[in-house]
């Protein structure tokens, strides 16, 4: 599932808060980032659409059908077949060229990299 930057924002408020009202996210996104109702809702609309979000009644009240987890998954796969041709060896590459690791990072890695063997 692709989602676009506002609507990560909405997902964030209701992965972070769990189940809410529009109105609750509303609230939260305008104290945040300065957003009105009608960017909200329209954002709110736009990810029931797209199956992260279900919507309730009484009080349009918003679930997650997506976990955090999910969303990042889906993202990092995009990003590794669109920049990398699908290699994570390449992405791999590229970030470690360009990132730097510390010893303790490349020894946590390291033990990760066994665990999924």
């Amino acid at each position: 599932m692709k989602l676009f930057d506002s609507e990560l924002k909405v997902m964030e408020v209701l992965w972070e808060l769990g189940e809410k009202p529009a109105k609750d996210i509303v609230d939260v996104l305008s104290a945040r980032i300065g957003w009105n109702k009608n960017t909200t809702y329209t954002v709110i609309k736009k990810c029931i659409e797209k199956g992260a979000i279900e919507r309730e009644e009484p009080g349009f009240l918003c679930r997650p059908l997506v976990t955090k987890d999910e969303v990042a998954q889906s993202e990092t796969e995009q990003l590794i077949d669109k920049m990398f041709g699908g290699s994570s060896e390449l992405f791999f590459s590229s970030f470690l060229r360009n990132q730097g690791i510390s010893e303790e990072d490349a020894d946590r890695l390291y033990k990760m990299i066994q665990a999924a063997k």
